[in-house]
């Protein structure tokens, strides 16, 4: 079975459909999406009603709960909190009840999915490193995990007692190993490559790949301005951060 992993959509329609062609490209039987569909981008009903249509396994994100009035988004940055105000208004009454019903984490006997970590997945902590992985990596019951959240990909490896960060975002699985896979961003990515970003998880040859496609930045920007969200929003996308 070939998935195709997908994250932090966040309204960037330009970015999900170059991800959502390269994906269809590399021949993956089935979608994952690990939330935060919506927020801080110009096109989140469009991006919503994707992901519905597609049907994908799929858990929710921080950014979804505060647009369906799940979650108390004051913590937000402004730029953030503006997103979700500009999204819930472009959202329809099914949208929101979508939104509600999905799950926090997802557990399947190839893979779990989780927003930000297993443990107190409520909180959405961010998995930023070495430390923060421990309490996910006891609570696992498959071999790889899924995450998003932070924006930026990145792979821990957990073999025997000891936990690393992998030395490329392109593994062929151990048998004794275990993996926290942070797949990145498909619609604003914060690790200086404006490409977005998503994953490959190969169950019959046991690979993982994190790839990247380039999009129409631009006229995700144009989209941004037009729509009267702030700035930042638009000029982040061309650097990546």
């Amino acid at each position: 079975m070939k998935y195709g992993i997908i994250s932090d959509i966040h309204s960037n329609l330009e970015a999900m459909r170059a991800v959502l062609q390269a994906l269809q490209k590399s021949g993956v039987d089935a979608l994952l999406c690990l939330g935060d569909i919506v927020g801080y981008n110009a096109d989140a009903k469009k991006c919503l009603d994707i992901v519905r249509d597609l049907n994908p396994v799929c858990v929710v994100g921080n950014h979804d709960l505060a647009v369906a009035g799940k979650l108390d988004p004051s913590h937000f940055t402004e730029n953030g909190r503006q997103g979700v105000v500009f999204s819930r208004n472009q959202l329809e009454f099914s949208d929101i009840e979508y939104i509600k019903q999905l799950p926090l984490k997802y557990h399947h006997r190839d893979f779990e999915l989780v927003h930000g970590s297993l443990n107190q997945p409520e909180r959405f902590i961010y998995l930023n490193d070495i430390t923060k992985s421990q309490d996910t990596f006891y609570l696992m019951k498959s071999k790889v995990c899924f995450v998003g959240h932070t924006h930026k990909p990145q792979i821990y490896v957990n073999q025997g007692k000891t936990a690393a960060i992998a030395a490329t975002l392109n593994l062929s699985l151990e048998t004794d190993a275990r993996y926290i896979v942070n797949t990145g961003s498909v619609g604003q990515p914060r690790d200086g490559d404006p490409r977005a970003s998503f994953c490959v998880y190969d169950t019959d040859e046991e690979t993982i790949e994190i790839k990247r496609v380039e999009y129409d930045v631009k006229t995700a920007q144009q989209k941004i301005l037009q729509a009267g969200l702030p700035e930042k929003l638009a000029l982040r996308l061309a650097v990546g951060s």
